[in-house]
């Protein structure tokens, strides 16, 4: 017998999100990158606050 699939939700996903108006992520970020929280906070303004985009953005 097959298992069955269980189906996504918003809840187990990833969020992969940076939150510019959080200074935690924007100091992870910015640590991550190399680049400083000014430059990270006009990047998620720029592209978004998906954190592939801002990375891209970003350089890395």
């Amino acid at each position: 017998m097959a298992a069955a699939k269980k189906s996504k939700t918003a809840r187990g996903r990833k969020q992969d999100r940076v939150a510019g108006g959080q200074d935690y992520e924007v100091q992870y970020e910015a640590k991550k990158t190399g680049k400083s929280a000014p430059a990270v906070k006009k990047a998620v303004k720029k592209v978004g606050n998906a954190r592939k985009r801002v990375e891209k953005r970003l350089g890395r």
